[in-house]
């Protein structure tokens, strides 16, 4: 029977609380709070710099070890456990720029393998027919809505000195999922090649580097919208708790979209699902550029379940369809490259943008999701 899978899969997107951990940790500790002096507090963006930095070197070079599926949940067991020793060395860390800084990177170097490689383990378990990848992938979603309330309700109740102690009690729990053994096992075909595929030389392939080229375009189309939508909104007359509403909304939106995808697009192929994502990127960003009128952007909101949701779902299925091999070697790609160094790219330039010209920042957005209209797949060959 499979009916303890579910529970250990949703270690994997328990990950979310730790990332949160991150986000809401180290701008509390250097930000003033608990009597860390403010002339500090700007240095917080070095340090979460250098944890995203980390978690694109992690996964270039730590997740693709876990290349075999019988390596996935051991893999998942071992990060978390490490997972949960470095939440205790940002505890010991306290408000040292340098040990924080030696925690972020330790942290990240757990966190940046442990999307993709559980991304991964589910990916495999859709492959066989046993799971609907977005029905299990949406638990992120509530992860992400859950995780921020109760960790914005705990720091302003009792300061954010409880953070690291929420995300603490989140790894016990993660590492008692990862302890459940789902039936059946993870199982490579006896035929899988034993030796680790190398992730750069994926890179000399062109269908793999048009699979990454939409993904970036896509994805990274969304990187003004996560640096720079509230700021926006806010010089617009919208009040922190409505763009609250809106971000949830929007969150909101894509945890449906993942309940009803497998049926809705079943028999869809990646590129026709890329394009959709596209499209309702561009519609999106011209949306927001256009108007701070309230019913257009709330509708705007609605379609992160088209721009993001689809997309990664566009993303996942292109990678299970390929060989079981790579898999992995794609997860890391996938997180390393597009959600990593090029959003990060595209988050810094999305700044300069702002700054000058403000709204029209989501024009450029608009081009670049349009730009993934320009780019065709390959056809996979199907294992």
């Amino acid at each position: 029977m499979f009916n303890t899978f579910r529970q250990s899969v949703c270690l994997a997107f328990s990950i979310l609380f730790r990332v949160l951990f991150l986000l809401w940790r180290v701008p509390a500790v250097l930000g003033g709070v608990d009597g860390v002096a403010w002339p500090v507090c700007g240095r917080h963006w070095l340090i979460l710099g250098l944890g995203l930095a980390t978690r694109c070197v992690a996964n270039l070079f730590i997740t693709p070890l876990f290349h075999r599926v019988e390596h996935l949940l051991p893999g998942l067991r071992v990060l978390s456990f490490l997972g949960l020793v470095a939440c205790i060395s940002h505890l010991a860390a306290g408000a040292d720029f340098f040990l924080l800084s030696l925690a972020t990177v330790f942290f990240n170097l757990l966190v940046g393998p442990s999307v993709p490689v559980s991304d991964a383990l589910a990916n495999y378990y859709t492959r066989i027919g046993l799971l609907d990848y977005g029905k299990t992938r949406l638990w992120g979603s509530v992860a992400f809505i859950v995780g921020s309330t109760v960790v914005g309700w705990v720091a302003g109740l009792w300061g954010p000195k409880w953070i690291p102690y929420i995300a603490g009690l989140g790894l016990v729990y993660t590492i008692a999922m990862s302890m459940l053994e789902p039936n059946p096992m993870p199982e490579g075909k006896p035929s899988m090649a034993t030796v680790r595929p190398k992730v750069f030389a994926l890179l000399r392939d062109s269908s793999v580097i048009r699979f990454l080229s939409i993904i970036a375009l896509i994805q990274g189309s969304h990187a003004a919208y996560y640096g720079f939508s509230a700021l926006y909104w806010k010089s617009e007359g919208y009040s922190e708790q409505s763009i609250g509403y809106l971000w949830s909304f929007g969150v909101f939106v894509e945890v449906v979209m993942f309940a009803v995808a497998g049926k809705l697009f079943r028999g869809w192929s990646a590129q026709a699902l890329f394009r959709i994502a596209a499209i309702g990127a561009v519609v999106r960003w011209v949306v927001i550029a256009s108007t701070s009128a309230v019913i257009p952007v709330t509708l705007a909101q609605g379609l992160h379940g088209v721009s993001f949701a689809i997309a990664h779902l566009a993303a996942m299925q292109y990678i299970q369809q390929d060989g079981e091999s790579r898999i992995v070697a794609l997860q890391a790609l996938y997180s390393a490259l597009p959600l990593g160094a090029f959003m990060a790219l595209m988050t810094a330039i999305s700044g300069e943008l702002y700054e000058m010209t403000g709204a029209g920042t989501f024009w450029v957005m608009a081009v670049m999701a349009g730009t993934a209209l320009l780019v065709k797949l390959k056809p996979q060959k199907i294992e």
